[in-house]
């Protein structure tokens, strides 16, 4: 007579994730310490963001508003421009870099887990984000008299801007890392983009001063709003009646960051390869 016994439950689906997270993390410190060996790309990423802030500081002088200097209007646009380099720009360039030279098709055809590979992308951005961060903060602070938050909910609100609006910018970061044809290219593709955004999303200039048609350009993107959304952590309320629609807006800027979150995903499944097109990836 045979004797049936229960399967062993499954412990697969467990391990496979505990390994996932291991490989993650590993990669990770691999991208990081790759990341910071770059003096190039830690000179960009980390220090333009403050080459910037100095710059632009020394070009403009005076009130924009009532008790708001232009400093003070600078440094949450420069914060945000920051999360956008470390996010989107040097993401879309050093993975289109990877790509032209092989590194993804190798990881790619290793046992490591595809999604490993992404973690540790996660991870350096998310490192470098709060370093390059507490850097502008603390040379905005010494330089400019920058007023830190003081609220528990200003705080928050910079966190939820701060971590959708890198995410939003990562996601199209390694989108658009596949429209560069060879790594020479990479940089004279992607850098356009993030400059021009710069410009017109309230960064560097004021927001209200660029012409209306611009306006609407820079809101279709996610550097507008997490500008304005930064704009209500670091400036005083009676700010906001100087803004576009005389307020921060702050639904708004969550729904456009998190619409960018969803669209840069679907365009990351859409167009992401591991191979260069002539090699039938």
């Amino acid at each position: 007579m045979t004797t049936l016994t229960a399967a062993p439950p499954r412990r697969l689906p467990r391990a496979r994730l505990r390994r996932i997270a291991s490989l993650g993390l590993y990669r990770g410190q691999l991208e990081l310490l790759q990341f910071f060996r770059g003096t190039e790309t830690v000179v960009f990423s980390l220090l333009f963001p403050v080459f910037a802030l100095v710059i632009f500081s020394s070009m403009f002088d005076g009130e924009i508003a009532p008790g708001v200097t232009y400093s003070d209007y600078l440094v949450p646009g420069i914060i945000a421009t920051g999360l956008m380099v470390t996010g989107f720009q040097t993401l879309a360039i050093s993975i289109a870099i990877e790509r032209d030279r092989g590194g993804l098709k190798r990881i790619a055809a290793t046992p490591m887990p595809r999604s490993a590979y992404f973690i540790g992308k996660v991870i350096m951005v998310l490192v470098t984000s709060v370093v390059e961060t507490a850097v502008l903060i603390a040379v905005s602070v010494l330089l400019y008299g920058t007023h830190l938050p003081g609220t528990a909910d200003a705080w928050f609100t910079f966190g939820w801007v701060s971590l959708l609006g890198v995410t939003a910018c990562a996601l199209c970061g390694i989108a658009l890392s596949s429209l560069p044809r060879n790594s020479r290219s990479a940089p004279a593709v992607v850098a356009p983009f993030a400059f021009v955004l710069q410009f017109i999303s309230g960064a560097a200039l004021v927001f209200t001063d660029l012409p209306p048609w611009l306006q609407w350009i820079a809101s279709a993107f996610p550097l507008k709003w997490m500008c304005q959304g930064l704009r209500s952590v670091f400036l005083p309320d009676s700010y906001a009646a100087q803004e576009a629609a005389h307020s921060w807006q702050l639904g708004w800027v969550a729904a456009s960051l998190a619409g960018w979150v969803v669209l840069g995903a679907i365009l990351c499944l859409a167009t992401f390869r591991w191979t260069k097109t002539r090699d039938g990836g």
